[in-house]
């Protein structure tokens, strides 16, 4: 059986040349577009060079963090060095090392394709909708094949040099930690910026989004790309490799025939990311198409095309279970139903966007109350379809033996991501025309292409929390699963001490349940950090903006030739997204250490039973809620329940800059935070069993 490993190790890295062969195409394809209106050149440049800045500082920020964690690893992991086998530990560190190298090109990359792609989508709205679709989407696509190429490039080669599964739990954690600060870092820069400039441009004084006049307006777009880009790029990196990662471990655990459950994870990433080839391939709008329509029926094909070709793939290859690929079909159709009910609750065509629109016009208190109102009660779809295709996964491969239910989760996570090429191309792609929105009002092309912008832009804000929806909902059957990998590497301690081994968490033992509750708290705490970050950092702004408006001649009459300090906001955005980055993600990790080493794997079981289900229902809640907010703003601004500058405008205008730190920092930058505590908690579990207080 082993013998099928190798060729599909081959495979892995045919297919990763395929996909970086295909974005550099794309990459130049996108270059080639003509730009030609000086305006939008110049603005283009400030953003790019503000983000480049931005990624610069922070991941010199990061490289301190990482090579801190990398000596630790490479003293106590995966056991204390002078235990002697010090060859596993070099290798952990290596792979930890790599996996946040990994991650960061990455992000780099991203913004490096977005800065290049918002102003030419911009110049293209003037010939309509299709071309500047066109652009906007392919730009995102370079993106979305890198960052899977790179996750499955960096899992199989880990596996093939160490042929240690649980090395791979180093590479998933460099990748995860690097993801977390990344996410929270850009999320906190982009959103102090967007609510500053909201507040003080539009409610203020009523001037329009993306006016040249407001000091914030630049910040603001640089924020799209490092934090919508960089950011998530990083996130679902990091969501991928873990997938992997925890069916790998598992996969290696399982006795008799593992080679063939190692060789399945392999062949059904490689298939994944072959189908993402052909679903961006494929994506087109037609005229006068609907884009939002477009990048939908693109995410459909690209599952049609998964779901047949990993069937073929079961059938063909020897010792492939049909259970196995059940589980992992049932995590992919869960993905897609969880996409479908996030799209009901945050699309502006449909009723509950424009039942919060209306409520609107009695003031922002109801904007508040009733879109956090739909906002939780959108996390119950989503919750029952985690569980479900846990279930279901479980119960599918239950009857194949002892590992194998856990195992079947494992692989509804693989499936769920099996398409995140295809994810992520749709998620860059809403920065990117959101940017370009921006650069059509600055460089004066007209009304009629700014609401073709606006188009897109709508488009690009629901398919984002589609985009989002799906990788938290991913992150939930990760979790699981990584749940399970923990207790594998916990048992294998346990074993070696001469101790009981787990057999599972049972509720009613106080040591379990001590982690529960504080596992519980911890994404509350995380997210109340983060959006204090974005409220200190954006109070800083708004009297900054003020200062400008008052001292700087000219400024608000938009006298010609008058221009504001846009780098004093970039520096202020900056400096404060990296002041506050770094607090929350080492409270989370702080956390873990204390619950181990107080209650043992025990109550580490709990803590991470606590932080998922809390973190998962707290992340969907603020994703969705945030999308409806934006979404009835924008709907407002197409001409209803009374049109721009209307009271249910401002009104709407307020709901969306509470929900921009709900659905760009903290939100999505919960999933990793719970990722990074699981690995946290595999990595250390031979410490736990060794040094806890109470056994």
């Amino acid at each position: 059986m082993e013998t099928q490993l190798p060729l599909f190790y081959g495979l892995s890295f045919l297919t990763v040349v395929l996909a970086f062969a295909f974005a550099a195409y794309l990459y130049l394809w996108v270059k080639k577009q003509k730009t030609s209106n000086a305006k939008i050149e110049e603005v283009s440049q400030l953003i790019k060079e503000g983000a480049n800045t931005f990624m610069r500082r922070e991941y010199k920020v990061l490289a301190k963090f990482a090579a801190v964690a990398a000596v630790l690893i490479l003293v106590f992991l995966p056991s204390p060095i002078w235990n002697g086998n010090f060859v596993d530990n070099i290798s952990m560190a290596v792979a930890y090392i790599a996996g946040t190298v990994l991650s960061a090109i990455a992000g780099k990359i991203g913004i490096l394709v977005a800065t290049l792609s918002n102003g030419r989508t911009a110049e293209s709205a003037q010939k309509g909708l299709k071309p500047a679709f066109l652009i906007g989407f392919r730009g995102g696509a370079v993106m979305g094949l890198l960052v899977v190429g790179c996750s499955l490039l960096g899992v199989a080669a880990v596996l093939m040099i160490t042929g240690n599964s649980s090395i791979l739990l180093g590479f998933s954690f460099g990748a995860s930690s690097l993801a977390l600060f990344a996410k929270a870092g850009g999320g906190i820069f982009t959103k102090t910026a967007d609510v500053s400039a909201d507040l003080t441009g539009k409610v203020e004084l009523g001037i329009p989004e993306d006016d040249p006049r407001n000091p914030a307006v630049i910040a603001d777009n640089v924020g799209d790309n490092v934090g919508d880009v960089a950011g998530m790029g990083a996130d679902l990196f990091d969501s991928n490799v873990a997938a992997m990662a925890s069916a790998l471990v598992i996969a290696q655990s399982l006795s008799g025939g593992a080679y063939n459950n190692i060789s399945m994870v392999f062949c059904y990433a490689i298939l994944g990311l072959f189908a993402s080839i052909i679903g961006i391939a494929t994506a087109r709008v037609g005229k006068n198409g609907n884009p939002t329509h477009a990048l939908n029926s693109s995410t459909y094909v690209t599952t049609a095309i998964f779901l047949v070709l990993t069937a073929i793939a079961t059938a063909v290859f020897e010792g492939f279970s049909w259970r196995i690929w059940a589980a992992s079909a049932v995590g992919l159709l869960v993905g897609v139903i969880i996409g479908i009910t996030t799209d009901y609750f945050t699309d502006d065509t449909k009723p509950i966007v424009r039942k919060v629109a209306h409520a609107s016009g009695s003031g922002p208190a109801f904007t508040i109350l009733s879109g956090m109102s739909y906002g939780f009660i959108s996390a119950l779809p989503a919750m029952v379809g985690i569980a479900v295709s846990a279930l279901v996964a479980y119960q599918i491969c239950a009857p194949m033996g002892e590992g194998y239910a856990i195992f079947g989760i494992s692989m509804a996570a693989v499936g769920m991501l099996s398409i995140v090429g295809m994810i992520i191309s749709n998620d860059a792609y809403g920065p990117i025309v959101d940017n370009a929105r921006g650069l059509a009002e600055m460089g004066g092309l007209g009304e009629e292409t700014i609401r073709t912008a606006d188009e897109l832009d709508s488009a690009g804000n629901t398919v984002k929390a589609v985009t989002k929806g799906f990788s938290i909902g991913a992150a939930g059957l990760t979790v699981i699963s990584l749940l399970g990998a923990f207790m594998s590497e916990a048992n294998a301690a346990l074993a070696a001490a001469g101790r009981e081994l787990i057999t599972g968490f049972d509720i009613m033992s106080p040591m379990v349940f001590f982690g529960v509750l504080i596992g519980a708290a911890i994404p509350a705490v995380f997210s109340a950090m983060l959006i204090l970050g974005v409220d200190k950092n954006a109070q800083r702004m708004v009297q900054e903006i003020h200062r400008q408006f008052n001292t700087i001649k000219g400024l608000r009459e938009g006298v010609e030739g008058v221009k504001p300090e846009y780098g004093k906001c970039i520096g202020i955005a900056t400096s404060g997204a990296l002041r506050e980055l770094i607090p929350a993600g080492l409270m989370s990790i702080a956390a873990t250490l204390v619950v181990g080493f107080i209650g043992g794997p025990l109550a580490i079981g709990g803590f991470l039973l606590g932080n998922i289900v809390s973190g998962l229902l707290i992340a969907l809640f603020m994703s969705n809620s945030g999308g409806l907010w934006d979404n009835s703003k924008k709907y407002i601004e197409s001409g209803e329940e009374g049109g721009k500058g209307s009271e249910a405008h401002k009104a709407a205008v307020i709901g969306d800059t509470v929900g921009d730190p709900f659905k760009d920092t903290a939100g999505p930058s919960i999933n990793t935070q719970i990722t990074v505590v699981s690995l946290v908690a595999s990595l250390l579990s031979t410490l736990f069993v060794m040094f806890s207080i109470f056994h």
